[in-house]
């Protein structure tokens, strides 16, 4: 299988979940200062996913919200927003800003790998810079459980730090500090086109762009037939 093939090929997520829960914890109140440059790449892969009026949509890793908002009022009252995120203080921060916005989500604190949602539940799931956070062997359940819960022909968005065939410069310099610095620079690029084929996803729309030298890829899949 590819994915067999592309695991021995990038560095793993090595922090455990309770230390990282701890870290977006504490950083929940400027996250969205340390994460400014991420906001650009975020809003085009939510373009793309384009969340429609009446439609039933889950962001996981919704961090601050800043996409929440988009998609709550993109959906419309008939429609429905809802987020998935490993840590309190994210979904604390979350709130105040839909409640500034005037736009409301069901929020959850929990695991990417292990969805709390019925089957088939949901038109779109998406995940912005998310996927490159979570550990090697834990990818494919993450696409697993996003399609369970998503409805047949239900369209999976990502957004994420790209690992491609050659690394250049920035991205090896960004491999030596997530090796060694795992605790602050936490995520790290990956092959998303290998993953998603693996699992099963047709590709049907994708992007790249770059933040500081580092390949960023946004993609839109859609879930895979049984």
């Amino acid at each position: 299988m590819i994915y067999n093939d592309v695991m021995q090929t990038f560095t793993r997520v090595t922090r455990p979940k309770q230390l990282a829960r701890q870290f977006y914890d504490r950083i929940s109140g400027i996250y969205d200062a340390l994460a400014s440059s991420e906001a650009p790449f975020c809003r085009r892969g939510l373009a793309l996913l384009a969340p429609q009026a009446g439609e039933r949509v889950l962001e996981i890793g919704f961090g601050t919200g800043c996409a929440l908002v988009e998609i709550a009022a993109a959906v419309g009252h008939g429609g429905q927003a809802l987020g998935l995120d490993l840590s309190p203080g994210m979904a604390r921060a979350a709130r105040g800003r839909l409640a500034r916005a005037g736009v409301s989500a069901v929020l959850c604190v929990g695991d990417a790998a292990a969805l709390p949602y019925a089957a088939g539940g949901f038109d779109a799931v998406f995940l912005s810079f998310t996927l490159d956070l979570i550990d090697t062997p834990e990818s494919p359940l993450v696409f697993a459980a996003c399609a369970r819960v998503l409805r047949a022909g239900g369209r999976l968005g990502v957004v994420a730090l790209l690992r491609q065939g050659r690394a250049g410069g920035a991205e090896r310099a960004y491999a030596w500090f997530h090796t060694h610095l795992p605790g602050i620079v936490d995520c790290r690029p990956i092959p998303l086109h290998a993953l998603l084929q693996d699992s099963g996803w047709r590709v049907a729309k994708a992007e790249r762009a770059s933040m500081w030298g580092l390949p960023v890829v946004m993609a839109v899949g859609i879930k895979p037939t049984p």
